[in-house]
């Protein structure tokens, strides 16, 4: 007589598991190098934690801060205002420069307005404010990030896209 199993076999079973395994191994390293080295979220994260070091900085040092941004070189770096000038010649020198394909669209201020070629700075207070600025990064593949830093609460907004802000 014979008996109605219900169930997989070892092989059905095994053959699944290796496809399961396959897949994994082949697509596990490509995401993992698309988290770990994509350059405009490291970039987008470099600049979120200079902004809130800044921020302490100025609020434990007591002291003014400027964040500045070459937009023409993609580079941004810090001055204090009691810096001097061979002081802000090194700090230039030091500039983090933003990697291959990842530029600075554009820098907007409350005080100037949008500023897409040359330098600019956004200043931080001793208190620990910071003047109200919209940053625009972009990659070479079309993809845009937009930081909002927020004046009084310290905190820094990210879209990941490109975002006008209007009524400020």
């Amino acid at each position: 007589m014979p008996r109605k199993t219900k169930g997989y076999t070892f092989i059905e079973l095994t053959v699944v598991i290796f496809l399961i395994g396959l897949t994994l191994v082949l697509t596990v390293p490509r995401f993992r190098y698309s988290i770990v080295t994509d350059d405009l979220k490291a970039t987008v994260r470099q600049m979120i934690g200079t902004i809130r070091g800044l921020r302490n900085e100025a609020i434990r040092e007591h002291k003014t801060y400027r964040l500045h941004f070459d937009l023409e070189s993609n580079r941004f770096w810090i001055e204090s205002t009691d810096m001097t000038e061979e002081e802000q010649a090194e700090a230039y020198k030091k500039a983090f420069q933003l990697p291959e394909g990842v530029r600075i669209l554009d820098v907007w201020r409350r005080e100037t307005g949008k500023k897409m070629a040359g330098e600019t700075t956004i200043h931080f207070t001793k208190k620990g404010y910071v003047e109200q600025s919209i940053i625009h990064l972009a990659a070479e593949d079309g993809r845009e990030f937009t930081l909002v830093l927020s004046p009084f609460l310290g905190k820094v907004k990210v879209h990941e896209k490109y975002v006008e802000i209007v009524g400020i």
